[in-house]
């Protein structure tokens, strides 16, 4: 998929996100489970369903940020097993922006308007298959000043939130 549509896409999600329910009548929410929620909505593409969540820890602390990770299917484009993540600003060009889950480490290859993705699906389903295993995963990220962020999110509730999502879009 064309990252100006991936990027659009998202760009609508979190604006649609923090609307209120009154607007947000294409936004669905499926349910929440432990620490993680599922959506979803429509798109001229047809139905897309995610699973999301947001960080139990921030560093730094004193920078609140909106940051998000989500696992996204969009079965009219043949995409499943989508994860992305946003730290809540513009990340560096010149850092990588990794997910940890102890020993495992998965490098986001595309950052552009607040997002980063993975480029290889081969990828994605392992670090799918950790998050089903663990209980957190950090994101490390880097500001456009250089600074670092670190996102800390609870995988408790991650496997029911997939799977409702994985379901909701079968």
């Amino acid at each position: 998929m064309p990252i100006i549509k991936k990027t659009i896409f998202f760009s609508v999600m979190i604006f649609v996100i923090s609307l209120s329910k009154t607007y947000a009548e294409n936004l669905k929410k499926m349910g929440k489970f432990k620490d993680w929620e599922v959506m979803v909505m429509s798109e001229t593409s047809g139905k897309v369903c995610f699973a999301q969540s947001t960080p139990v820890l921030q560093a730094p602390k004193k920078n609140n940020r909106d940051a998000r990770l989500f696992v996204t299917f969009r079965p009219g484009e043949k995409i499943t097993n989508e994860i992305s993540t946003t730290a809540g600003y513009e990340f560096n060009k010149n850092n990588s922006v990794l997910a940890t889950s102890g020993n495992n480490k998965f490098k986001f290859d595309i950052k552009q308007q607040g997002f980063a993705w993975m480029t290889s699906n081969k990828k994605e389903n392992i670090m799918i298959k950790i998050m089903k295993k663990g209980s957190r995963i950090m994101v490390t990220g880097y500001n456009e000043k250089g600074s670092q962020t670190i996102d800390h999110y609870s995988l408790l509730g991650f496997t029911k939130a997939y799977n409702t999502a994985k379901k909701a879009c079968s």
